[in-house]
């Protein structure tokens, strides 16, 4: 029987991609043959919104910057817990000047905890927040230095995972976290080097583990209040798996996004702490 699950509210910081654009790329998804329709993107990423407010969830707003066409992935700027802010520092020139702009709105909302970090680490794309540990990716992006810096400022333990298959060049793309405060995942094993399948075997042996059709499809990209699963509507392989282990999976449409490299999760950092959740 599947356990019985409850909704806790969240609260996640959001960006508009109103001035989205696929020009200059780095990220393996893009193809630069396929622009992007900014309108699309909007309109999806508003629909997103909704679903999360439709399920009691707070949607706060980093307003866009025209010079910064990524910065609807705001995921990727920070990791939030506990009140306090560890800050990006992005791999790539393009996006350096997202992490500045993150931090100085969480300033100005109340979290007196700040960090600057010293080594690269790409935001809760490649550190994943449980009532246990941190989760923590590398391999592509994130310099595996910065989970000792996390460790330090969190105080929090810290599991490094290795990835390695360039599709999955962020964590947030590999495992999700399904319940965090039951430290319940998903993830797709042949993202992670054979040791880091080890770990998460031991860590999690009741994780739901995912296929690669619904991996591509950005299915592992979702977020989760501890029953609704927000994911991708294309990874529907998942919906099954999930309503048997007594989830609710509910599909969007960020297609347009998909282009760009994220979906659910890369477009919502969650705010843990200071008027969040603990």
């Amino acid at each position: 029987m599947a356990p019985a699950r409850r909704a806790t509210p969240r609260r996640y910081l959001m960006c508009p991609p109103a001035h989205f654009d696929l020009a200059g790329s780095t990220d393996p998804w893009t193809d630069q043959d396929k622009p992007a329709d900014a309108a699309l993107a909007l309109a999806q990423w508003e629909a997103l919104c909704e679903v999360y407010r439709s399920l009691g969830h707070t949607v706060e707003q980093l307003p866009p910057d025209p010079t910064l066409p990524d910065m609807v992935f705001t995921a990727n700027g920070a990791t939030v817990a506990d009140g306090r802010v560890f800050g990006a520092r992005f791999a790539h020139p393009r996006r350096e000047p997202e992490a500045e702009v993150h931090l100085e709105w969480l300033a100005a909302h109340g979290f007196a905890h700040l960090h600057v970090p010293v080594h690269i680490n790409e935001g809760e794309s490649d550190l994943q927040v449980t009532a246990s540990w941190l989760l923590a990716g590398h391999g592509f992006r994130t310099n595996p230095l910065a989970h000792g810096e996390a460790q330090e400022f969190f105080g929090r333990p810290v599991i490094g995972l290795q990835l390695v298959d360039p599709r999955f060049h962020h964590l947030g793309l590999a495992l999700a976290v399904l319940d965090d405060a039951a430290d319940e995942v998903a993830y797709y094993p042949p993202a992670f080097s054979a040791g880091s399948r080890e770990v998460l075997r031991r860590l999690f042996p009741d994780a739901l583990t995912v296929g690669e059709e619904d991996a591509v499809a950005f299915g592992l990209n979702a977020v989760s209040d501890g029953l609704h699963v927000v994911l991708p509507q294309t990874a529907a392989g998942l919906y099954g798996p999930l309503r048997e282990r007594g989830f609710e999976p509910v599909g969007v449409d960020l297609g347009e996004l998909h282009k760009g490299g994220g979906s659910v999760k890369c477009c919502s950092l969650e705010l843990r702490g200071q008027g969040g959740r603990p």
